[in-house]
């Protein structure tokens, strides 16, 4: 697992590419490591955003992303 600092500076490079499918991978592991510290706002934070670019990107992960927010209750199982 890569630290805090590299994660946030692959984020926003992700971001200036609009590479949706790195925002993808690096929300998700964002949304891993506050679980692991027992940051549950934070992880349903980054799930979030990791889902939401999962549904523009139409990637793979985005049904997923949604189970994991609904076993949470963050968001409605969605029917993909």
């Amino acid at each position: 697992m890569m630290d805090q600092k590299a994660l946030e500076q692959q984020l926003l490079a992700a971001h200036a590419s609009h590479d949706l499918q790195a925002l993808v991978n690096l929300y998700t592991m964002a949304a891993d490591a506050a679980v692991s510290h027992q940051d549950h706002d934070a992880a349903g934070f980054y799930l979030t955003h990791a889902f939401v670019f999962a549904l523009e990107a139409g990637a793979p992960e985005a049904p997923a992303l949604n189970k994991r927010l609904a076993d949470q209750g963050r968001a409605h199982l969605i029917d993909f």
